[in-house]
């Protein structure tokens, strides 16, 4: 029914349809029964599929990547399509508009997405009110967390620091955004001495709390393997719980769609099928670096549920999906819960 549709849906522009979307699932909070109907379609249940990281159990190994719900708004709803997690954000201790419109763009014959979004979103304190408001939550909650567009470099670790004490208390695990292309400068957060710095503040926070909050690092997927493996030793010396891999990518290599058309678009982060290799190839690598004891949420062009199996296989603990989702439709998720759990019962015979 998707695919017949989806073409309809495609003639609209993404930021729109994507609001149109979220506006229809608030609605169907007015229907008697129908998230639960909307739960009883598209949610798979196997015990095989349960997995627990970092002193989290998650029910399957698919959540939703940040950028979908960008303000905690959403998640219960989204949880209903079979998420076990879902990654709310970014967030910044500041509400931001992001950059200007028209900033997100379809490459169908790539089953792609290019987003120049800037990290819009309401702030760090509106989505703990959001978190707060709609409990309890039916899935695992993370908070991707950044600075805001205007906060020197040099200042960061405030931002990060600012939006990781507001949220503490209301998710599950944090994951720290110093990887996104679509704010200037902010890929330069991967600098060892300004990450350590983050860290350091990230730590003394966690220190003076009672329950500790998981941590995960983002990592852009066009740093040099070289400049990877220096951030996995600082990661494990710093004692942050695992690695996201990857987030989307400046590259515009070994597309389909007419170079007239991507040039059109200009710049900002692609994602979807095209970052596959590279993302399972990153995932490959920090497995193998950090002999299989660092946990990995593989993220990155997943358009298959044998791509899913893929990267689980290379190494990931977990997987989230965005790009797919826009792509494959409401279905996905239990599409791909299903064939892992064929796979792991047909592994165990």
């Amino acid at each position: 029914m998707y695919k017949l549709i989806r073409p309809i849906l495609f003639l609209i522009q993404p930021e729109k349809i994507h609001r149109m979307t979220m506006n229809l699932l608030k609605f169907c909070r007015c229907i008697p029964m129908c998230r639960t109907i909307i739960r009883w379609m598209y949610s798979y249940s196997d015990k095989g599929l349960e997995r627990e990281l970092f002193g989290v159990t998650f029910k399957n190994p698919v959540g939703l990547a940040a950028g979908f719900d960008k303000n905690g708004e959403m998640y219960n709803d989204l949880a209903n399509f079979g998420f076990s997690f879902i990654e709310i954000g970014s967030l910044t201790p500041r509400p931001q508009d992001g950059n200007p419109q028209p900033r997100s763009f379809r490459l169908p014959k790539d089953k792609a997405l290019i987003n120049r979004m800037g990290i819009n979103n309401n702030g760090a304190r509106y989505a703990a009110n959001c978190l707060v408001k709609d409990k309890p939550a039916r899935c695992r909650i993370a908070a991707s967390i950044t600075k805001n567009a205007d906060t020197p470099n040099e200042n960061a670790y405030k931002d990060y620091e600012k939006s990781f004490a507001i949220l503490y208390d209301f998710v599950d695990f944090f994951v720290l955004n110093v990887s996104c292309p679509n704010v200037k400068n902010l890929t330069e957060l991967q600098d060892i001495p300004t990450l350590a710095k983050i860290f350091d503040h990230i730590n003394t926070i966690r220190r003076l709390n009672d329950d500790n909050r998981p941590v995960l690092l983002k990592v852009s997927p066009d740093i040099p393997i070289e400049q990877l493996d220096e951030i996995l030793d600082l990661v494990l010396i710093n004692g942050i719980e695992g690695v996201v891999a990857t987030n989307t990518t400046r590259s515009r290599e070994n597309l389909v769609s007419s170079p007239k058309v991507v040039e059109s678009i200009g710049n900002g982060g692609l994602s979807g099928a095209p970052l596959f290799d590279r993302s399972k190839a990153f995932v490959q690598h920090i497995h193998e670096y950090t002999k299989g004891i660092l946990p990995i949420i593989a993220c990155g062009g997943i358009m298959t549920p044998k791509q899913a199996l893929e990267m689980l296989d290379a190494g990931a603990s977990l997987i989230e999906i965005y790009t797919g989702f826009v792509y494959n439709g409401p279905a996905y998720v239990k599409r791909i819960n299903r064939y892992l759990a064929k796979a792991y019962a047909k592994r165990k015979q």
